[in-house]
């Protein structure tokens, strides 16, 4: 007999097919629309404004050495590049002091250390935004460099059309070997999916501040980082959370349009910029804290229903159909979609972190509920 007619067998595979449909919602209703999205090109006669480049940078002398030049040798005719130099103990100001000589549109703005007083990296963002003399503002991270010299072209192109108060841009990591190099690639391009897939559904719910634009007086007139002022993370997706609606983003999905960072070296690392990035999820409004809970427990519920139903042997033609359905559907999508990101040799080992990444993830978030309290710095 191909289905069991067992009520507990039934309820199994009801449950199983709810899980099945709940999975397919979101791979072909969200995950989908980034895979297949058509990629714009700067269309001719593109207006190309003013902009101010916002970098924070706390003891980045090393990498403000190698990757800002790549901003500052942008192929853009007007633009500038702020540096908010945030109580750094290293060189950074010799750095930053000889790369002044060289390029006469970099501005340096410098926090000092105080002991009495501890400070966010919000704060340290609107010094940036302060000093910027420009409307459109273009933020990225002192361990980020352009994909290409094209990169603020691409912002412009994205931020003067209909939909130009926010743009989102994709922050790669840079491909290097070993396996936790490989699993920041997989969940930084599986959360791209995710937030580029639902912004085009109309619910934009976050942006990274790797690869993130908005203007100026956008910024003020919504209050600034209002409510969210006080939390050490979210200066760039809780503002997003807050402010985007499905009338004011856009997006940039060109490879020209990417920024590349150099991803965590240790675990300890990782795990330590994972827990600062979940303390501000924490805070996101509650249809997106509903509609990214379901995706993870949808999949922990379908691998489980999955295994258990197999190793019994349960209606085992259906279940090995609905599996083998889910796998061709996240395979396609998901080999399209690194195409779009320009991601390489993540397909195979993704099957196992696409079971074993809800898990880490909500592990994280347990001891950072914890252990989080009482972090003051944003680095």
């Amino acid at each position: 007999m191909i289905i069991s007619t067992d009520t507990t067998h039934l309820i199994l595979l009801g449950l199983l097919l709810t899980m099945f449909i709940i999975q397919a919602w979101y791979w072909l209703g969200y995950y989908r629309r980034t895979a297949f999205a058509k990629v714009p090109e700067i269309a001719p006669g593109t207006p190309f404004p003013p902009l101010s480049v916002v970098i924070c940078a706390r003891n980045e002398a090393e990498n403000l050495s190698r990757f800002l030049p790549d901003v500052l040798n942008q192929d853009y005719p007007s633009f500038e590049v702020v540096v908010v130099n945030d109580c750094s103990e290293d060189n950074s100001f010799d750095i930053l002091g000889g790369l002044m000589t060289r390029y006469p549109h970099l501005k340096v703005s410098m926090i000092q250390k105080d002991p009495r007083f501890k400070h966010t990296k919000k704060l340290t963002m609107l010094i940036g935004i302060k000093a910027a003399k420009n409307d459109l503002l273009v933020f990225t991270d002192a361990d980020c460099r352009p994909a290409s010299p094209q990169w603020l072209r691409h912002v412009a192109s994205a931020a003067t059309g209909e939909k130009s108060d926010i743009v989102l841009g994709y922050g790669a990591y840079s491909e290097e070997k070993g396996l936790l190099n490989s699993y920041i690639r997989y969940e930084t391009m599986f959360i791209a999916m995710q937030y580029f897939g639902m912004a085009m559904a109309g619910k934009p719910y976050m942006g990274v501040g790797r690869n993130l634009s908005y203007r100026r007086t956008f910024f003020f007139g919504q209050s600034g980082f209002g409510p969210h002022n006080h939390i050490i993370s979210g200066d760039d997706d809780l503002f997003v959370n807050r402010t985007s609606t499905s009338e004011n983003c856009s997006l940039m999905l060109a490879h020209d349009s990417f920024t590349l960072s150099v991803a965590s070296k240790t675990i300890r690392e990782w795990a330590k910029q994972k827990k600062r990035h979940l303390t501000a999820a924490a805070y996101y409004k509650s249809q997106d804290k509903l509609r990214l809970f379901i995706e993870p427990f949808s999949r922990v519920s379908w691998y489980g229903l999955l295994i258990a139903m197999l190793a019994m042997l349960i209606s085992w033609p259906v279940v090995l159909f609905l599996a083998l359905s889910r796998f061709v559907m996240r395979a396609v999508i998901l080999k399209k979609a690194a195409a779009v990101f320009n991601e390489r040799r993540l397909w195979f080992i993704s099957l196992f972190f696409d079971i074993f990444a809800p898990f880490l993830t909500a592990f994280l978030y347990l001891t950072n509920k914890i252990k989080g309290k009482g972090r003051t710095s944003w680095k």
